[in-house]
């Protein structure tokens, strides 16, 4: 908007207090400019509400480390890891995947530089992607596997659902690759972590199930 210039002056443009995204998409960092939208709060991850998906927290040992998505016969998992500030990580996490998976290639995909293959799974082979996101002090794992791996339609629906994730990285030192913690709704939150205005508290929300 503008305010009114005194005689002489060129008029001057104030800055809106709601920045406007500099990208299309994300995955977004906590502290950069991201649309608003109905995201469900797992501390670390902050992930859209898909009402097809079935959403469940994978924990190793006490700690809930990773989001698994089931849809269409296919399931997405996505983890956030911390990472230098002076490089990317995805490069070097890439090169220690296909060290030890054989039958992987790399190729450009939507969300950049991926890896697609078929891998050993329980004595199955199974179709698979790998897919990175290199952030400020983060990097977003994704793996897709199942029908989604081959059919680009029902892979469309979690990469929408990775685009709008956000990454809450947290200012706390940690270990290059350290899994950066989640937890399930509404656990240990604080004023800071409140629900987004507009969202109804006590309506019911997305039930999260546990993997361990």
């Amino acid at each position: 908007m503008f305010r009114r210039k005194r005689r002489g002056q060129e008029p001057v443009v104030e800055e809106s207090a709601a920045r406007e995204p500099d990208r299309d998409s994300g995955p977004w960092d906590a502290d950069e400019a991201h649309p608003e939208s109905d995201r469900i709060d797992l501390g670390g991850l902050r992930v859209p509400h898909h009402p097809a998906f079935d959403i469940r927290l994978a924990a190793m040992g006490d700690q809930h480390v990773s989001v698994i998505a089931l849809y269409e016969e296919s399931t997405l998992q996505v983890q956030a890891m911390a990472a230098p500030k002076s490089s990317g990580l995805w490069d070097e996490v890439r090169t220690k995947i296909t060290s030890t998976a054989s039958g992987l290639s790399v190729s450009e995909g939507p969300l950049g530089a991926e890896l697609r293959g078929e891998v050993d799974s329980d004595g199955e082979r199974r179709q698979i992607r790998y897919l990175g996101v290199d952030g400020p002090r983060w990097l977003l794992l994704a793996i897709i596997s199942g029908r989604a791996a081959l059919d680009e339609k029902v892979a469309e629906e979690f990469l929408d659902f990775v685009r709008d994730i956000v990454v809450v990285r947290g200012s706390e030192p940690m270990a290059r690759e350290e899994a950066i913690p989640l937890r399930r709704p509404n656990e240990n939150t604080s004023e800071q972590d409140a629900p987004d205005p507009g969202l109804d508290p006590f309506q019911r929300g997305p039930e999260i199930s546990e993997i361990r």
